[in-house]
C-alpha cells in the first residue's frame, strides 16, 4: 500500500525543498526525497547549493579575502598585524559549521511545516507513483502522489579522458576540501566555479593557471565588464589563459601532468592539485521509469513548458534539471511558482530579470541583456556609465575598482540591462533587478534619491549619465 500525499518533491535542493516548504503552507499534504548524506551519516537537505556549492564555496571566498585583505591592504588603513598565516583546517571547519547550520535549519523548517522527508533515492514511475530506495536500509517504500515535483539537480560535467580521482584531479567538491594550499593549481575552465575557487586558493598563496578553450572571457558578461575583470584578475595574479584546449591530464609521482594545445601549439604543464570545472548538466540518472511519461530533451534535460508542468500529467519540474540558467534562486523561484500552481493561484517567473553574480573580489552581476546582445538583435539603445572611483564610499573602503553601466532603450529609455563590477555588486544589482520587474526607466532610478556616501550612488549616477546628466562624472 502506497502512503498517499499531494505532492512529493524528488530533490531536497534550492528548488525541491523550497517547493515543499511552500506547498506545506498552502495546506497541501507534502513529502520531499532526498539522498544526500551529510558528514555525520544523515540526510542533509540542501542540495548541492548548501553542501557543496553556493555556500561553502562563499564561505572560503570570505574567509581567504580577509586573509587578503589582512595581509595586504590593512596597512593602508593604519593596521598592522604582524606576521599573519592562514590555518586551513580552521578555515575549513568554519566552512563545515557554516553548512551544518544551514542544512540543520532547513530540516528544523520541514519540521515546522509538517513536511515530511524521506532519506533516499526517489524514482517517478508510472501514475506518479515514487519509488524510495531507503539510504540507511535495504528497504524500499512506495509512494502516490496527486503531484510530482522533479528537482533532481545537476552534475558537474567530466572531460573525456580525465577522470576525477577526489585527491589531484577534482571536481568542484574535491576543491572545497584542499587541506593545504597547492604550491601550483591547474583549472580548467574560467567561468563562475573557477574564478571563484580559483580566487580562494590564489590568495592563500597558490599559482592558480585558468586554462579557458573559448578565446573570449566571460562571454555571457557584457564586454566592458568582460574586459575591465580580466585586467583586475590579472592584478591578482590570476594567470588566465583563453583559447587554450585541455587534451589529457595524468597523474604521475603526485603531480598531475597536463597536455594543452594552443595557437602556439602542444605542450605540457604540470600542476600540484587539478580542478576540472567546465560547467554541469542536468542530472537524470535513474530517476525515471520507462512508462513514467516524462520526456528529456536533446540536452538530457526534463521536457518542461513555460510553467514548468512535464510532459506527464501533474508532474513539474524545475531548477537544474530543465532548461534556464543553472542558478539557486531560479530554482527557488521556479519551486515557488509551481507550488502555488499546484494549489490553484497564478505564478510565473521571468527569465529575464534573473540576476547572475560571480562572487570574485570584486563582484560581478548582471541583469538583463548586454550590450553586444543589444547591438546583436538591432535594438536602438542608450548606455551610462559610472566608476566607484569616483564614490566617497569606494575610497573610504579602499575598494573602488569597478563600475556600473546601465542600459535603456532608445525610445522608451525602458531599462534593458545593468552591469556592475565592484564591491558589493551581489546586493546592488537587487535594485536593478526590482527596478527592471515593474519596466522602470533609467529616468525613474535617476530621480530616486539615494543615501549618501553609499556604493549605491554608482547606480543612481550611471542613470543620470543614461540621460547625459551625470554629476560626478564628465557626460
Amino acid at each position: 500500500m502506497s502512503e498517499q500525499f499531494d505532492v512529493i518533491v524528488i530533490g531536497g535542493g534550492p528548488g525541491g525543498y523550497v517547493a515543499a516548504i511552500r506547498a506545506a503552507q498552502l495546506g497541501l499534504n507534502t513529502a520531499c526525497v532526498e539522498k544526500w548524506v551529510g558528514r555525520d551519516g544523515k540526510m542533509a537537505l540542501g542540495g548541492t547549493c548548501l553542501n557543496v556549492g553556493c555556500i561553502p564555496s562563499k564561505a572560503l571566498l570570505d574567509s581567504s579575502k580577509h586573509y587578503a585583505h589582512l595581509k595586504h591592504e590593512f596597512a593602508d588603513h593604519g593596521i598592522d598585524a604582524g606576521e599573519v598565516s592562514m590555518d586551513i583546517p580552521r578555515m575549513l571547519a568554519r566552512k563545515d559549521s557554516v553548512v551544518g547550520k544551514l542544512t540543520g535549519g532547513v530540516a528544523g523548517l520541514f519540521k515546522a511545516n509538517k513536511v515530511k522527508s524521506f532519506h533516499g533515492t526517489g524514482r517517478l514511475l508510472a501514475g506518479r507513483e515514487v519509488d524510495v530506495s531507503l539510504t540507511d536500509s535495504d528497504e524500499k517504500v512506495s509512494l502516490q502522489g496527486k503531484h510530482v515535483i522533479l528537482a533532481s539537480g545537476s552534475v558537474p560535467i567530466a572531460l573525456p579522458g580525465i577522470e576525477f580521482d577526489g585527491e589531484y584531479i577534482v571536481d568542484n567538491v574535491g576543491a572545497l576540501e584542499f587541506e593545504e594550499v597547492p604550491e601550483k593549481l591547474g583549472v580548467i575552465g574560467a567561468g563562475v566555479i573557477g574564478l571563484e575557487l580559483g580566487s580562494v586558493w590564489s590568495r592563500l598563496g597558490s599559482e592558480v593557471v585558468l586554462l579557458e578553450a573559448l578565446p573570449d572571457f566571460l562571454p555571457a558578461a557584457d564586454a566592458d565588464i568582460s574586459k575591465q575583470a580580466a585586467r583586475e584578475f590579472k592584478k591578482q595574479r590570476l594567470d588566465i589563459r583563453l583559447g587554450t584546449r585541455v587534451k589529457s591530464a595524468e597523474v604521475r609521482k603526485k603531480q598531475v601532468h597536463v597536455t594543452v594545445e594552443d595557437e602556439s601549439g602542444e605542450s605540457e604543464l604540470v600542476f600540484d592539485r587539478l580542478l576540472v570545472c567546465v560547467g554541469r548538466k542536468a542530472f537524470t540518472g535513474n530517476l525515471l521509469s520507462d512508462d513514467s511519461g516524462v520526456e528529456l530533451t536533446e540536452k538530457g534535460q526534463i521536457q518542461v513548458d513555460e510553467k514548468s508542468h512535464t510532459t506527464a500529467e501533474n508532474v513539474w519540474a524545475v531548477g537544474d534539471c530543465v532548461r534556464g540558467p543553472m542558478l539557486a534562486h531560479k530554482a527557488s523561484e521556479e519551486g515557488i511558482a509551481v507550488a502555488e500552481l499546484i494549489a490553484g493561484k497564478s505564478a510565473h517567473i521571468h527569465f529575464d530579470t534573473v540576476p547572475w553574480v560571480v562572487y570574485t573580489d570584486p563582484e560581478i552581476a548582471w541583469v538583463g541583456r548586454t550590450q553586444q546582445q543589444l547591438e546583436e538583435e538591432g535594438i536602438a539603445f542608450r548606455s551610462g556609465s559610472f566608476a566607484f572611483a569616483a564614490t566617497g564610499r569606494g575610497l573610504a573602503l579602499g575598494h573602488a575598482t569597478g563600475m556600473v553601466k546601465m542600459l535603456a532603450d532608445e525610445e522608451t529609455d525602458e531599462i534593458l540591462g545593468v552591469h556592475i563590477m565592484g564591491p558589493s555588486a551581489s546586493e546592488l544589482i537587487s535594485e536593478c533587478v526590482v527596478a527592471m520587474e515593474f519596466k522602470a526607466s533609467s529616468e525613474d532610478i535617476a530621480r530616486i534619491v539615494h543615501a549618501h556616501p553609499t556604493l549605491a550612488e554608482a547606480v543612481h549616477e550611471a542613470a543620470l549619465n543614461v540621460g547625459g546628466r551625470a554629476i560626478h562624472r564628465v557626460n
